[in-house]
């Protein structure tokens, strides 16, 4: 295709080595990095792996200015050509194709494994989509409107001491919701802390939040919202997702404290098409309308996954309640969407939700998240039992577990036994919310 330019790896194990299964890695951001790391522990264990470059060189997004058709490679079409070019090189050095294919990613891989089920069905048989950044436009608006709320009023800002104050208010306030005080909120939709419990009374500044810092985080966790019909543009972020102690991730890296929102570009170079645009021009009526209009192509959203399902195909999506960077509730509503268009029962049979309480984007946080999500979606495909407990892992800082916890297929939780170390997950059952009518909306 013209203006077209994907680039794209296979790695092969030996004829003797090979699972006789293919593996499509997916990418982070905006870059053109591919995932080494998993592309080299899956070929280990006798997958041909392939990865993309998407399409462009970098990370910056100046690539889609006046060339939409690398655009589109970044948002969707990389992903299939790579994967086609996989199968003709398996083809020819094994002389067969696999006998399962499997599609894995997170954050920008997750929303690339969901455009790969609703665009291209037949690619894969297993797909795993990770903290999903799929409704791309309206998470760069969520990006947006949380940086307005810090930044359009003067002193509203929150500095990184301030974000663990902050963040350690919401752990005081809701760790013990779930009935165990172990440094994870199960469902932060259960936590109603407000930040005006930390409104400053009197000098010391250090250990409170001013009236325009509580106004600024009650607006972030509402989520951005049309100013003229009210509409939920995009979820708030997560009570619990501010500062994650072990340093995986926080509001800083993407609106808090930063001169500029993340992904400034986006809006710069594909909306606008002004390099010299302002933020706080921006219409969360209007602007929200013509993004929509202008690339719909970027996201990921479609819930008729019927073809993806008649194939056979299998999909598995995981989210962690902690994520500083896709709020949780955003995969929820995707989720949700897929079984309100195409029925509970249908939509269960062939895809499944895990909400990983504590954990942060793509991993990290304070709570239990290594698991091994390649190998439950090999293991359903094989046998068409989808998995409904997953036991995940906690490492200390010398890279032992010191904590399982199982996850737990949504809408189930963890709950806690009543006896025997919180640290071990034989002591949690899975188990459905007893009040779902208490959650936050």
């Amino acid at each position: 295709m013209p203006d077209s330019e994907i680039h794209s790896e296979v790695w092969l194990p030996s004829a003797e080595k090979w699972n006789g299964k293919l593996l499509g890695t997916g990418d982070g951001g905006y870059s053109s990095q591919l995932d080494v790391r998993a592309m080299r522990a899956a070929r280990l264990r006798g997958y041909v792996v392939t990865g993309s470059d998407t399409g462009h060189s970098g990370s910056d997004l100046k690539f889609g200015v006046g060339h939409p058709v690398k655009i589109a490679d970044w948002a969707y079409r990389a992903i299939h050509v790579m994967t086609q070019a996989a199968k003709l090189v398996l083809r020819s050095y094994y002389g067969r194709l696999p006998e399962h294919s499997y599609f894995s990613g997170c954050s920008t891989g997750g929303q690339q494994a969901l455009s790969e089920a609703q665009r291209y069905p037949d690619d894969y048989d297993g797909i795993v989509a990770g903290d999903p950044g799929n409704d791309r436009i309206h998470l760069n608006a969520g990006f947006m409107w949380s940086w307005r709320a810090l930044h359009d009023d003067p002193g509203a800002d929150l500095s990184t001491v301030e974000l663990s104050l902050l963040y350690n208010a919401v752990m005081r306030s809701c760790d013990a919701l779930d009935g165990v005080k172990d440094g994870i909120i199960t469902d932060p939709r259960r936590c109603h802390f407000d930040p005006g419990a930390l409104l400053c009374k009197d000098a010391d500044l250090n250990s409170c939040l001013s009236a325009a810092k509580v106004k600024a985080v009650r607006k972030i966790y509402a989520g951005a919202r049309n100013p003229r019909t009210g509409e939920q543009i995009f979820p708030g972020w997560a009570r619990g997702s501010e500062s994650l102690p072990d340093g995986s991730g926080s509001w800083a890296g993407y609106f808090a404290g930063k001169a500029e929102p993340a992904r400034i570009d986006f809006w710069r170079y594909w909306i606008f098409d002004d390099p010299h645009w302002e933020p706080k021009t921006f219409d969360f009526d209007r602007d929200i309308a013509f993004a929509d209009h202008t690339l719909p192509q970027v996201s990921a959203v479609d819930p008729d996954l019927t073809a993806f399902k008649r194939h056979g195909g299998k999909l598995l999506m995981f989210q962690g309640w902690a994520d500083p960077v896709v709020p949780p509730e955003n995969t929820i509503h995707y989720y949700d969407s897929v079984e309100r268009e195409m029925g509970t029962k249908t939509a269960d049979s062939f895809a499944v939700l895990f909400m990983v309480p504590g954990m942060g984007h793509c991993g990290g946080g304070p709570g239990p998240s290594k698991f091994d999500s390649l190998e439950q979606i090999d293991m359903w495909v094989a046998t068409d039992r989808a998995p409904q407990r997953i036991v995940a892992e906690h490492l200390d800082k010398a890279g032992s577990v010191d904590r399982t916890r199982p996850i737990c297929r949504y809408p189930q939780q963890p709950v806690y036994k009543g006896s025997g170390s919180t640290d071990d997950a034989a002591n949690f059952v899975c188990r459905a919310p007893a009040s779902p009518q208490l959650l936050r909306k």
